[in-house]
């Protein structure tokens, strides 16, 4: 079976406030990036591997693997073979690793008919990652917690251009966190969203931006870039580094 997961980008990025765990409760919207993506394919097999193609992925481990090795021992499922050709930029703040994971357990729950609910797929995937269960169903949310608490959202911007700038600059996520200052304001980020995009700028933001700045002036740069050449709304998504500019068609 093959399947394409798709990249994500934040529509406003509020850090709310630390928890005793250590992790960082946020609201976001998340809006799937169709257009933008990576190509995985899982196949029975009498021995498991798994390879990967296309950007190289660093270190040694790899969340299709993780996806594998939970289902694996809650089901025993059979041997595999993935292959993971990579094509979203890594540490881009665009979700695609979390995308791999989430694609992986849908294909093997379907592929071995293990009857996971969507509920039950997004506890799996909340194992692997914060992110990794707005992938599940794949649709605009607004989202707060750590990433397990979401709400169905009807932003439509099928009308829009979404243009992608990535540097070719690897942002930690979590040296990210740990040099983030909380947003104590309350954005009202859903009341916002709501508005006439028109609206967005100045009101919307991502509260990495300002350290990411900080530390690497030049991205400042690319943001007002995406304003200069006509964005109705540029920011950066995640942690960085990759922005994009909303534009008419």
């Amino acid at each position: 079976m093959i399947i394409y997961p798709n990249a994500k980008i934040n529509i406003g990025l509020n850090i709310v406030n630390k928890r005793k765990d250590g992790y960082h409760n946020i609201s976001s919207l998340f809006y799937p990036l169709m257009d933008t993506f990576d190509i995985l394919e899982i196949l029975p097999s009498n021995s498991f591997s798994f390879s990967t193609s296309g950007i190289q992925i660093p270190g040694n481990k790899n969340i299709c693997l993780e996806a594998y090795r939970i289902l694996k021992s809650d089901f025993n499922i059979p041997e595999v073979k993935i292959h993971l050709h990579k094509m979203i930029p890594i540490g881009a703040g665009l979700g695609g690793g979390s995308s791999d994971g989430a694609s992986t357990l849908k294909v093997l729950s379907d592929m071995f008919d293990l009857k996971l609910t969507i509920k039950e797929l997004e506890e799996y995937a909340l194992k692997l990652g914060s992110d990794c269960p707005f992938f599940i169903e794949n649709t605009p949310k607004y989202v707060e917690g750590v990433g397990d608490k979401m709400i169905s959202s009807v932003l439509d911007l099928s009308d829009y251009d979404i243009k992608l700038v990535s540097p070719n600059l690897h942002l930690s996520t979590a040296d990210a966190y740990a040099d983030i200052s909380i947003n104590k304001k309350n954005s009202n980020l859903l009341q916002l969203i709501r508005r006439p995009i028109e609206e967005w700028k100045g009101t919307i933001v991502n509260d990495f931006e300002n350290n990411v700045f900080i530390n690497n002036p030049d991205l400042r740069l690319v943001k007002e870039k995406l304003y200069e050449v006509g964005a109705i709304y540029a920011s950066m998504t995640g942690s960085g580094s990759t922005f994009y500019g909303i534009f008419k068609r």
